[in-house]
């Protein structure tokens, strides 16, 4: 971890990657990650660099930079949040002279020079808390606003069975730093009444396996018809199965513009990753996902679910 700390003390330049399609997790650990360099280290030119913060653009300095080519000569690039390369926004983070990846998802390739995967915490935004207490660096507002963001959206406001007491420890750290958390939970969680709406209409469409696996699945006539992105419609609608009694795994399919299906896969006790693999995606034990060729093989992969809820009932 300190051979980590080493490369963002000695690089002028520092370029931070993350995911496209951004969660708060993705967008928290950058931002945070990015404010807290410049704070520590003022005399560094530090750039985020992907595709846009959407609704995480109330984070301080979370407008993404347009930079050249020629600023990855000499450059650290830092990819955070991210299992896999093809993951990555922006893939010019290959062409920096030192490449440092900073993740908490379940291993599946090594593609950074310097690599920091810790599964056991809860967000990326919690690792990078983790990392900058441990290297004594000092964490400002602005940083601290982006991080709690990271670690609220990803332990589901605490309620995953990902969150520790060091999850809630590393929050109360944050906290300190001056901020209002309410602010926060209202830019994440209060909706519009039309969203509310359409979550209630996501909730209509629930349908179950013979195994209780609890699915959506909304053809491409659906989404366009609701004037959303298909992200806003995949990961944004795939919890409202979340708390229904007597469901273990649930799992919302998307089509795409292209015919391709997203995949998000979610369980409350079992290891729904090892499906995700399978079909070419990934993510954690039990917060995975994949991109499906069609609607055939959506419904295989719920065949598997349902096989694999069956077989530990």
């Amino acid at each position: 971890m300190h051979e980590a700390l080493e490369l963002l003390k000695k690089y002028d330049t520092v370029i931070i990657h993350r995911h496209t399609n951004p969660d708060g997790d993705a967008m928290g650990s950058q931002i945070g990650l990015k404010n807290l360099l410049l704070d520590n280290f003022p005399e560094k030119k530090v750039y985020v660099v992907g595709d846009g913060a959407g609704r995480f653009s109330f984070m301080d300095g979370s407008v993404m930079d347009e930079i050249s080519d020629e600023t990855y000569r000499g450059a650290l690039a830092v990819i955070l949040d991210s299992a896999e390369h093809s993951l990555v926004s922006d893939d010019r983070y290959t062409l920096a002279e030192k490449t440092l990846r900073i993740d908490h998802h379940i291993f599946c390739e090594k593609f950074a020079d310097v690599e920091i995967v810790e599964t056991a915490f809860e967000s990326c935004a919690g690792l990078v808390t983790h990392l900058a207490r441990e290297w004594g660096l000092t964490i400002n507002t602005s940083a601290a606003k982006a991080l709690f963001t990271g670690i609220v959206t990803d332990s589901g406001r605490f309620r995953y069975d990902s969150t520790t007491p060091r999850t809630f420890s590393d929050a109360a750290f944050l906290l300190e730093k001056g901020f209002n958390p309410t602010e926060i939970y209202d830019k994440l969680y209060v909706d519009d009444f039309s969203m509310i709406k359409m979550r209630a209409g996501f909730v209509l469409d629930i349908r179950f396996t013979k195994n209780n696996v609890a699915y959506i699945y909304s053809d491409r006539k659906k989404v366009d018809s609701l004037g959303v992105s298909d992200f806003t419609v995949s990961r944004g609608m795939v919890n409202v199965m979340a708390e229904i009694r007597g469901v273990d795994v649930w799992v919302n399919f998307t089509e795409s513009t292209d015919g391709t299906v997203l995949a998000e896969l979610r369980s409350r006790n079992l290891d729904i990753n090892k499906i995700a693999v399978k079909y070419g995606g990934g993510g954690h034990l039990k917060a995975s996902g994949a991109s499906l060729k069609d609607k055939a093989q959506a419904m295989e992969m719920l065949a598997d679910l349902d096989k694999l809820v069956g077989e530990n009932k």
